[in-house]
Formats: C-alpha cells, structure tokens, sequence
C-alpha cells in the first residue's frame, strides 16, 4: 500500500498546482520552521475508523518532503464502542466524557489500540513513527464528584516528543494524563490540544475532519477566515450553529496565545497537502487576521505604503503620476498594508484599479477578506486582466462574466442589464497602462 498511497497523495498535490512555484514556496517557508514546532495536527476518532489509510498516506507524504508534524488523537467511536463492550454506560456532562475509576483501563486500552493503529499504518505507507500514549500531559482532576477521572492539562513535557522528532519520526499522541499522585485520567482532546499548542507555539494547529472544513449555509467549505474582519460577520449570521459558534471560539482562543504567522487549517486527510501547499487549499484556513480599512479620500491613504504593495504584488511600480492623476473612489487595505483593493467611479458602476496581494501574504485569507469587503461596497463592479495572468483562475470563479478584449479579459460582477457590457469593455480595454514596463 506504502507506495501506492503515497504516489496518490503526490498526484492529488500536483493536480491542483497552476506550476511548482506554489509548492516550492511553502516548503521553502515549513523548512526553516524547527520541526517540533511545525504544526499540530488533531485528528478525531470518526477519520481514525473510516480513513485511517488516507490519513497515513498524506502524513507519510509529509515525511517524504521533510516535516514532522505532531499528532494529537483522539478516539470518541473507539471508547463508545470499548466501553459498551465493557457494560460501562457513556455519560457526556458540558461535552466532557464522564469517566468512573473503573472506565479508565478500557479507555487506555482503546486510546493504545487506535494510537497503534495510526504508527503502524504511517509506517505502512513508508513514513516513520512513534507511538507516545502517555508521559505528555500532565493533569489535575476538573471535579471528581461531577467528571470522575477526567483531567485538565497542567503541563506539558516535551521530551518524549523532542525525542521522536529527533529521531526523524512522526510522534502520535493520545489524550491521557497523569495527575500528580500518578493516577491515569482521560483528557479532552481539544482541551489536549490547547494545551500543546500554548506550549508549543506551532507555526501551523491542523484539524482534521470528514467533513474537511467549516460548512457554509448551502453545506459549502468555507475557504478562508479573516478573524479580525469576518468573525463578527460570521458569529450574527441566522445559519450559524451552536457547535459552529463553539468551535470558532475555541479556535480564537487558541490563535489569541500565538504569533500572527499561526494559523488554523480544518480539512480532510486528501486535502492536507493541497491545504498545506497551494494558496487556494482545501478545507478552511482560519487567521487571527489583520483589521481591515477602508478610506473615501485620497488623504486617509499611505501613498508610499500603498506603491510600495503595488510594486511588490507586480513586480513593476506605477507609472509616475498615477496616483496623483487616479479618480479615486476607495480603497480597502489590511492594517499592515499586505493586501489592497484600489477603485474609482465609472459612470454608477466601480472599476477595480488595483488588487494587490504580496506573495508573502498569499494563503493567508487576507486577499479574500479584501475583496469580500471590496464585493460588498461594489455592488455593480468591473475590472481587467491580462489574458496570461495566472491569478485568473480566481478571477473567472468570482465573476459573474468576462469577455476578452486584445490582450485584456475584462471580468464583471453584479450588473444586471448587459447591453451596457460592450460598451464599458471598449472603455476599460482603451485605458493606459499603469505599470511601468519591464526594461
């Protein structure tokens, strides 16, 4: 199975690469991360059961490129199985599973059961790793009398891991701790995880799920989430679910105690590579995020911020007198000027002068925080492309139609009556350039 899995992963990759420049950035960027702090990944009992071979392949891939990421399980249709083999009844009290004095063997033996599955299978598919049921997490008991032997991490030892890492394999967590008086107690997994990522400060923290992302209204993965801008937005939306709300609160928090580099992927065991390694990935990347500002007046804008983002985002500078000959209507940038939607009136419709994104911030959902804030203040919105631009691609899947004109594809959104197309496409299409050439 190792090599077949493992060519299939490399092939899904590479089916949604426009070239390789994607690829060898990302890992460019992972491999000068030190490898114990690379990325958590937490992976629920469900994609144990039912995906554990994919999940093994694209770990394994993983390895092949040179990260070691560190996995953190958990086992919910494991020890529901376990313990009514067992004759224990399974009681859930604030989602934390009630946990007698005698439920803990079973669930040990369980939690070892699946965390062996998972080494075996990884090294089945060609990787290399290292099974570290306990000796992680410390823990203090939450309430005995309510919880029994359920525990909240007080520590965290990383020797064991540092150790694995070392050794060039992949360490596999499960969720047990052991309190003080050295008595073994079910932990959590998300509180587990918590806890490894506070003391880790991992540059990635990686969910993995069946469903392979947060779902939308109409069951669609929601692909970025700019905390900053879209949590509020999101939180008051009527769709949302309580366990949705729940998770994006923990999520928060866990962002909260981590650099702005962090960031959070939810996706699927086929769509961990393409998650990990291409700008438009596959699942939900959730950011912290930079706040989002919109100006009205040329005066409100850092011009020498703003050209700078523009040059660098092309590759080429303005023309000179661009800025000061531009008909100005808005501009929506990150507080940090990563990202930027530059427009101007034509007629009652807004044209999209400048969309520029610098490559370091690619991935990062800031560009799709951008031009949802640009979408919604634009309700009738036209702009253009070079036909040989490879960020087309985005651009035909937001547009509700384009039409080629000589070297330019001009893209619109919103409009309504499409006897006015022919006429703003010769307009935009005659419209000087405004970057400089390369010489």
């Amino acid at each position: 199975m190792s090599e077949t899995a493992t060519r299939s992963t490399i092939i899904r990759l590479l089916s949604h690469m426009r070239d390789g420049k994607e690829v060898r950035d990302y890992l460019n960027r992972f491999s000068e991360l030190d490898q114990s702090r690379f990325a958590v990944v937490k992976v629920g009992g469900a994609v144990i059961r039912d995906d554990l071979d994919g999940l093994a392949a694209a770990l394994a891939f993983l390895q092949t490129v040179g990260l070691s990421p560190i996995i953190v399980h958990g086992g919910g249709p494991q020890l529901d199985s376990a313990l009514a083999d067992a004759d224990i009844k399974s009681e859930r009290i604030d989602g934390l599973r009630v946990t007698p004095p005698d439920a803990i063997p079973v669930i040990r033996k369980a939690l070892s059961a699946a965390n062996i599955a998972i080494v075996a299978a990884i090294r089945e598919s060609g990787g290399r790793a290292a099974s570290v049921p306990t000796g992680v997490f410390g823990a203090t008991l939450l309430n005995e009398a309510v919880f029994g032997r359920v525990g909240e991490p007080s520590d965290v030892n990383l020797d064991l891991v540092d150790a694995a890492v070392r050794g060039g394999e992949i360490p596999v967590l499960a969720c047990l701790g052991e309190t003080d008086d050295g008595r073994l107690v079910n932990i959590n997994a998300d509180h587990a995880v918590a806890a490894l990522v506070k003391t880790l400060q991992p540059y990635k923290i990686i969910f993995l799920t069946e469903t392979g992302g947060l779902l939308d209204d109409k069951g669609g993965v929601i692909s970025t989430l700019n905390l900053a801008s879209d949590r509020d937005r999101l939180m008051s939306a009527p769709w949302i679910s309580g366990g949705m709300r729940v998770k994006i609160d923990q999520i928060q928090a866990l962002l909260d105690e981590l650099p702005l580099t962090s960031s959070v992927s939810i996706t699927s065991p086929e769509g961990l590579s393409q998650e990990l390694f291409t700008h438009a990935g596959a699942g939900t990347l959730i950011r912290r995020g930079e706040k989002l500002i919109e100006a009205t007046k040329k005066s409100a804008v850092d011009w020498s911020r703003l050209e700078a983002l523009i040059a660098s985002s092309f590759g080429r500078k303005p023309v000179g007198g661009y800025w000061d000959s531009l008909d100005f209507d808005h501009l929506v940038v990150t507080e940090n000027y990563r990202a930027a939607a530059v427009m101007t009136k034509m007629d009652d419709a807004i044209y999209l002068d400048k969309f520029a994104v610098l490559e370091e911030a690619r991935g990062e959902g800031l560009a799709r925080a951008v031009w949802q804030a640009m979408v919604d203040y634009a309700p009738y919105l036209y702009w253009r492309s070079k036909t040989s631009n490879p960020v087309n691609s985005f651009y035909f899947q937001e547009c509700d139609g384009s039409v080629k004109a000589g070297a330019w594809t001009i893209f619109w959104i919103g409009e309504t009556d499409l006897s006015r197309v022919p006429d703003r496409v010769r307009m935009i299409a005659a419209l000087p350039e405004t970057l400089e050439n390369v010489v």
